[in-house]
């Protein structure tokens, strides 16, 4: 029997079926599940967070190559298998939840550290999934994901090109982003209709990364960037002072003036697009206007 036919026939066997709501799409080669894993470069001492467990794919490489892996799964039909057929080894332990509400800080206590994290992402899931990455940074070491092609282009992508946007941003700015692989749509069942990408983001901690922003200047930051690329065929002037970042200045003018100022003091001219500008730009932006805001009493 084919890999495909074995994975539809225990899916059959269990009355299970790969669920639309949940996006599922499961791996069906057993050399691409350890290909992945390796990718993940893990240690014995590890213990590692499953997101999406499925048949178990990638969960017996991992537990092979870690000490302990917590299996996150939201389908109660997968959970039921796994407890029937008694499949997984000793060291996996399956926490039936939705990653997108689990509690990262009570995770982390479990894990004994810092998360880290594989993933082979529901594709409907990809985009919150990876902003609640970026909120729970201060829980996270690394996380290996495996993502629709043009999810992937996004989160890897560099000033100028039509992919870089705010995943783009948010993520490289607090993250070391790697392409690791791709996946053809042959590699899972059901076939989706496009290639998949798996990447590895590490989150180093603040105190390693080189001048990093306080945290109101973080909170600017993401403000700054969601408003900048909003309306991303304007001026970064325009979609600023649309964005009313000094609430102090009730005239449009002085408003206007105000984060003309901010956006020169950056170094940045008012009628540069925000799509052209590196992360560090973006960074510059949300100290000067910082600095602004302090200086009309916000």
């Amino acid at each position: 029997m084919s890999v495909y036919g074995k994975t539809r026939s225990t899916l059959q066997e269990h009355h299970l079926a790969p669920k639309k709501k949940f996006g599922q799409n499961f791996l069906v080669h057993r050399h691409t599940a350890e290909a992945i894993v390796r990718a993940g470069e893990i240690g014995p001492d590890d213990v590692i967070v499953e997101v999406g467990v499925g048949l178990a794919a990638l969960t017996i490489p991992l537990a092979r190559t870690a000490r302990q892996v917590v299996g996150i799964e939201i389908d109660s039909g997968i959970i039921r298998f796994h407890e029937q057929e008694h499949d997984l080894p000793d060291n996996v332990t399956l926490l039936h939840q939705d990653i997108l509400k689990t509690d990262f800080d009570e995770l982390e206590r479990r894990c004994g550290g810092r998360l880290k994290i594989m993933a082979n992402l529901p594709y409907s899931i990809s985009n919150p999934f990876i902003f609640k990455l970026i909120d729970n940074r201060r829980h996270v070491e690394k996380a290996t994901v495996m993502l629709q092609k043009e999810v992937a282009d996004r989160l890897l992508a560099g000033p100028g090109s039509k992919d870089y946007g705010i995943p783009s941003v948010l993520l490289q700015h607090c993250a070391r982003v790697r392409k690791m692989m791709t996946l053809s749509p042959a590699e899972f069942h059901p076939q989706p209709k496009i290639d998949s990408v798996v990447i590895r983001i590490s989150f180093p901690l603040d105190q390693d990364r080189p001048r990093t922003l306080s945290s109101e200047e973080s909170e600017l930051f993401t403000r700054i960037v969601r408003a900048a690329f909003s309306q991303r065929r304007k001026t970064i002037l325009n979609t600023l002072t649309s964005a009313i970042f000094f609430p102090a200045l009730p005239d449009r003018n002085d408003v206007k003036k105000m984060t003309e100022d901010a956006i020169i003091a950056a170094g940045l001219s008012p009628r540069v697009r925000p799509e052209t500008l590196p992360i560090a730009a973006f960074e510059e932006l949300s100290r000067s206007f910082h600095r602004c805001l302090a200086d009309t009493g916000r």
